[in-house]
């Protein structure tokens, strides 16, 4: 059952992972709830307070990763994208750092699809060889440019705002930091046309830019081989993204709060006006279930609703056996209380990774 065909009753079979006709296993009763298919988040960076809630807290990112599991599985959340910047920022944002999470994802033995997006900062242009190798060993599907560089306040010769906070992360003084950003805005040029002749080579890699403001900066990316538009902050940006066949990311909580938070476009109107190919969490993974109930109570249905967060993100990534409940697609189920809407079970491959009352009572109830 395709979640854009509506809500329908009928009984839901788990086997092997996946979701089946008919089954002969264990029977639970269903009666009050709400099943549909399990969130995928393209874009949700609130995972980085699990990994390192303080500088030096916590050593153990597989540790991290079992905490965000719970996280993300009450919130309905099956497969999440984890976006790690490859930054010259160092720190969190650096590439040993991005290393060190793949390894950890890698590991991650949950029930949940944990993977990582690639945030590259396309001042980075040496490091491609490095970059291609972590792609290729840890199957790296999404990855998304930036330009970090504070280009405008260079090119007039001024001191870069937060210039030692960024010199103290990477482990630099500020004078080497200064002048490293400085090189790497002179080799700009070099930059890009490096990047145009390195991203037709990847194979099964799905590229995007982030927060594009203009449509200018949208061609910019799209000319180097980047075909997502993740949170353009702009509806001119986001039409011209839909002009040339771009997909279209947007922010939950802009679609939960009406409006952006920092007084961008409203994701709300963009959706109305046919502008957004899928919702992703930002920084906050409640927001992504909460604004399919939104836009459900503002009279969008339920089965358009939730497909912005299930089957339309699928679609832009090429995930073929996930976003809606179809036979022999993986088992990714959220279960809702039908009267409060309230996230009760979580399943991801066939697997129960969150369970609360009503629904755990049944579950004891059927053994």
């Amino acid at each position: 059952m395709p979640v854009t065909e509506g809500l329908v009753r009928q009984t839901i079979a788990v086997a092997s992972g996946v979701v089946c006709a008919t089954s002969n296993g264990c029977r639970i009763d269903a009666t009050g709830f709400l099943i549909l298919p399990g969130i995928i988040d393209l874009h949700g960076d609130a995972f980085e307070r699990h990994l390192a809630p303080r500088r030096g807290a916590l050593r153990s990112l597989g540790d991290g990763l079992r905490a965000l599991e719970g996280e993300l599985a009450a919130n309905g959340i099956t497969t999440a994208y984890l976006p790690q910047f490859w930054s010259w920022e160092g720190g969190m944002r650096g590439p040993e750092f991005a290393a060190d999470l793949c390894a950890a994802v890698a590991k991650y033995d949950g029930p949940l699809d944990l993977r990582v997006q690639l945030r590259l900062d396309i001042a980075c242009h040496a490091d491609l060889p490095r970059i291609s190798a972590l792609i290729e060993r840890y199957g790296i599907d999404s990855l998304v440019l930036n330009d970090g560089l504070p280009h405008a306040a260079l090119a007039k010769g001024k001191r870069p705002p937060r210039l030692d906070g960024q010199a103290l992360r990477a482990g630099r003084s500020p004078a080497e930091h200064l002048a490293l950003i400085h090189r790497l805005h002179s080799d700009m040029p070099g930059a890009e046309a490096a990047l145009a002749a390195w991203l037709p080579t990847l194979k099964g890699v799905r590229t995007g830019s982030h927060d594009d403001a203009t449509p200018a900066i949208r061609a910019r990316y799209r000319a180097l081989g980047a075909s997502i538009a993740e949170f353009p902050t702009t509806a001119e940006t986001a039409q011209a993204a839909r002009a040339a066949g771009d997909a279209i990311i947007l922010g939950a909580p802009n679609a939960v709060r009406g409006g952006s938070h920092d007084k961008g476009v409203s994701a709300r109107a963009m959706i109305a006006a046919g502008l957004c190919d899928g919702l992703a969490s930002d920084y906050h993974y409640p927001s992504l279930h909460r604004a399919a109930l939104t836009l459900e109570e503002a009279g969008l249905p339920l089965a358009q609703a939730w497909a912005l967060i299930s089957s339309a993100p699928a679609a832009v990534m090429d995930l073929e056996d996930r976003g809606n409940l179809a036979p022999g697609n993986r088992a990714d189920l959220v279960i809702l209380e039908e009267k409060t809407r309230r996230i009760i079970g979580t399943l991801a491959g066939g697997r129960f990774a969150y369970v609360a009352d009503p629904l755990a009572a049944r579950l004891l109830d059927a053994l």
